[in-house]
Order: structure tokens, then sequence, then C-alpha cells
């Protein structure tokens, strides 16, 4: 799973499809998902510094990391 490299996100963030001209606002953890997906981190990579970072269970990052690519398909942000 990789974020279209089109796709611009701001510090506050606001991420900008150029090629559909959407946009959408984004929490932070989330914001931080997809700097990490942007960086080319693998989904486990990525949950992995998400473990280590906040307090979560994993089944839990798990559930919120379905929802959160299920909308960025939706939005056509993934590649």
């Amino acid at each position: 799973m990789k974020l279209k490299p089109t796709i611009a996100i701001s510090a506050a963030g606001l991420l900008f499809n150029p090629a559909t001209g959407d946009s959408f606002a984004a929490n932070p953890v989330a914001i931080e998902i997809l700097g990490l997906l942007k960086e080319e981190q693998t989904p486990a990579a990525a949950k992995a510094a998400l473990l280590a970072r906040y307090e979560v269970e994993a089944h839990q990052l798990d559930k919120d990391w379905d929802d959160l690519v299920a909308q960025m398909r939706e939005h056509n942000l993934l590649d």
C-alpha cells in the first residue's frame, strides 16, 4: 500500500489531491500515518512505529488502520 506521490500533506493536517482537486482534513495521528506511508514504510513497519510511540492495543490500531485505509481508498489517495 502506497500513498500516491502527488498527494500533498501540510503540517496543519490538510491533504490535497491535485488530480481531483479534493482536499481533506486529518487528525495528527492520521497525518503521522500518511507521513510514514509517504516515506514508503511498509504497513507493518508503520504500525510498529505507532505501537512504540502511543499507548494503544494492537487490535485497536489494526481496526483504526483498516478504517483509515478504507477512507483513503474511497477518496483515491492510494496507488
